[in-house]
């Protein structure tokens, strides 16, 4: 049975074209290899089954002969491994996309795009159980995402990380050198990975798709050096350079502090992909004027954060513009609305900025950020406040800045269970699990009458509208009339 599965992957790969069909004999001798196999009888008749199926049994096989242990990491460790000796040299790739990216930039996303799943490092099979649904806003519908994909270590596995060696090699999971490396038990295996080199403001980066793909064509482009995020004139150059180069994409990065940043700030990189987020509709609800930039079309977004749109046909006037905004906000303080520049020497302003091309002029947004904290709010002032934390505690970065909620899969249990329990009339407080809803259940339940038919539609909805004041909450100039004229304060000190 083992030599059908073992024929069954190569087979993939040539249906594939990860390999030719000459390569087969020798893909088949590969995989013994990673087995420590010496024996195989070629089979009479083909399984044709998916490929989480074959890998499934092929790490199986190898539990139960104590090759590996049966936890996820050591499967994910192996099943890589597996599809790794399957994966084409970097070099057959990179020729492959130049290729097709001579003639047409899509064709070559297209192609890598599908490759990067066919390679098995986009797991498809793992991205579609994410669930997923759109709530309708005021600003329009938010998507949210219960994160499924990403696989939850279990106890073993944990302890197994924590005893593993500590190594600088590679210095983080962004780094070029991830491209082919088997992994370890605290860093994730990345044999079947291969990446694209690029050039954006005469600089060497790379592009590749997250593994996790939140949104279509979820891509990270990252700097050759292991370098720290900066948002700068280069910054915005760079976004927009990746433009340039591929304008079915869109692109942004995080900021570079702590709280309003993302989860890796300690190598530059931006995300981007091919999607349309509920930021992207929002119309400019204020138009404004720079001194200087008449030529440039800029207004603040009808947004729950701050957002200046800037548009222009020329992308280098984007640039120019998004530096001076930049500078002013680096500095600007605003007591009044509770703005501080810096606090005891540590800066607070920063912005996150996303690019994009549409009906042939560019765009920029540039989204306002500040990292204070205070004693009433330690994580952050512009943060998801505590009575939001049920919900969503963790930092709020590009994504979810777009309009993307990405929640934890603690939630996917959590929501059902108290569905049943506003059905049945029960006390969410009475389950540790439920306790820290128990406040949200009370308010709706004076808002809706919940039957088994309407429950999981209504709490749908009303995790977009919580979704929706986290985003508020990470707003640094409200939206209310005070919060506009702080906002145009800001937009007329721009010089």
């Amino acid at each position: 049975m083992l030599d059908r599965y073992l024929a069954a992957l190569a087979d993939y790969a040539v249906g594939k074209g990860l390999i030719e069909k000459e390569d087969r004999t020798w893909a088949v001798n590969s995989l013994l290899q990673v087995l420590n196999l010496q024996e195989y009888q070629e089979p009479e008749e083909a399984l044709d089954l998916p490929l989480e199926d074959i890998l499934g049994y092929l790490t199986d096989f190898a539990v139960k002969r104590g090759l590996i242990e049966g936890d996820i990491t050591s499967r994910d460790l192996l099943d890589t491994k597996l599809m790794g000796v399957l994966t084409p040299r970097p070099s057959w790739v990179i020729d492959r996309f130049q290729r097709l990216a001579a003639q047409d930039k899509r064709a070559a996303t297209d192609w890598y795009y599908a490759f990067s799943q066919d390679t098995d490092y986009i797991r498809r099979y793992r991205i579609v159980k994410d669930v997923k649904w759109v709530a309708p806003t005021e600003y329009g519908d938010l998507d949210i995402t219960i994160n499924l994909s990403k696989p939850e270590k279990d106890p073993k596995a944990i302890a197994a990380a924590k005893l593993a060696p500590q190594s600088g090699y590679p210095k983080c999971q962004l780094c070029r050198e991830n491209e082919g490396y088997a992994g370890r038990m605290n860093h994730p295996a990345r044999g079947n990975h291969r990446i694209i080199p690029i050039t954006i403001d005469s600089s060497p980066w790379f592009l590749q798709y997250s593994p996790y793909v939140y949104y279509n064509e979820h891509c990270i482009v990252f700097n050759s050096r292991h370098t720290p995020m900066k948002i700068d004139r280069a910054a915005f150059r760079k976004l927009l350079d990746f433009v340039v180069q591929f304008p079915h994409y869109f692109v942004g990065s995080n900021a570079d502090l702590p709280i309003v940043g993302g989860s890796i700030l300690s190598h530059d990189h931006f995300q981007g992909g091919r999607y349309t987020f509920a930021m992207e509709k929002a119309p400019v609800e204020a138009s404004v004027t720079f001194p200087g930039f008449e030529d440039v079309e800029a207004g603040l977004v009808k947004w729950p954060m701050s957002v200046i749109r800037l548009r222009c046909a020329d992308d280098g006037r984007l640039v120019d513009l998004a530096e001076k905004i930049l500078a002013a906000w680096r500095g600007y303080t605003d007591e009044s609305a509770f703005v501080f520049a810096e606090t005891d020497g540590e800066p607070h302003n920063t912005i996150t900025p996303i690019a994009r091309k549409r009906d042939g002029k560019y765009e920029l947004d540039l989204v306002l950020r500040n990292n204070i904290t205070t004693a009433e709010h330690p994580l952050g002032v512009y943060h998801p406040h505590a009575e939001l934390h049920h919900i969503k505690k963790e930092n709020i970065g590009l994504i979810e800045v777009m309009g993307l909620a990405v929640l934890p899969a603690r939630l996917k249990g959590e929501l059902a269970k108290l569905g049943e329990v506003l059905v049945s009339g029960g006390d969410p407080a009475a389950d540790e699990a439920l306790a820290k809803h128990a406040p949200w259940a009370a308010e709706l339940r004076e808002k809706y009458t919940f039957t088994a038919e309407t429950v999981e539609g209504i709490l749908r909805d009303e995790v977009g509208r919580v979704f929706a004041k986290v985003l508020e909450h990470a707003g640094v100039f409200k939206r209310d009339e005070a919060g506009r004229a702080a906002f145009l304060r800001f937009t007329a000190s721009v010089r």
